[in-house]
């Protein structure tokens, strides 16, 4: 088998296992049961209304993050501060998120320079606060009930994804989990 051709399969490998993780995160439920009534039309309402379900979070930089203004998981709004931001998607139901929060909370911590923030892409806000409390996560996170934030930037279905702004150009688009701080800041800063 030529190279061209090993690489066509590659490819193609590759594309398909894109389109099957976003045809998963686009078909499964949006955190709801089936005795869950409030739907998905009613996603944005349910943050508004159940901020006492979420309890206290660190409050975002600013009323939108790559250009797309959504709800604060839990908090308010702080001055936008810094030049560089580093803006992880995540969800309460990921299994790599799991692991891969740790590493951004790890990352901040030893970047002050630069604004690191979540957005939890699901309806369910309340489990998404609960699961960066039970990870002992105290990272500013937005609120994406409606996919409003991949939509709006054109990013692939899949999840984590981790994006990188440096003022308001997005200059970095990783679809992969990081295992350390120090994995995580050198594809940063390879792209700054």
């Amino acid at each position: 088998m030529n190279r061209s051709v090993l690489t066509g399969v590659i490819a193609a490998l590759a594309a398909t296992v894109i389109v099957l993780a976003g045809a998963f995160v686009l078909l499964r439920p949006s955190g709801g049961t089936a005795s869950d009534s409030s739907g998905g039309a009613s996603g944005e309402a349910s943050i508004s209304s159940g901020q006492a379900d979420i309890g206290a979070r660190p409050d975002c930089p600013g009323p939108a993050v790559g250009g797309v203004e959504l709800e604060c998981l839990g908090g308010g709004y702080a001055p936008p501060s810094g030049e560089v931001t580093v803006v992880n998607v995540w969800a309460w139901w990921c299994e790599p998120c799991r692991d891969e929060l740790p590493v951004l909370a790890e990352y901040a911590a030893a970047r002050p320079d630069v604004t690191v923030v979540g957005v939890h892409a699901d309806a369910s806000a309340a489990k998404g606060a609960a699961l960066l409390t039970e990870l002992g996560v105290d990272l500013p996170s937005y609120q994406d009930s409606t996919n409003a934030f991949a939509g709006t930037l054109g990013l692939p279905g899949v999840i984590p994804i981790t994006l990188v702004f440096r003022g308001g150009e997005r200059v970095g688009v990783f679809p992969e989990v990081f295992h350390s701080a120090a994995e995580l800041d050198a594809a940063v800063s390879g792209v700054l």
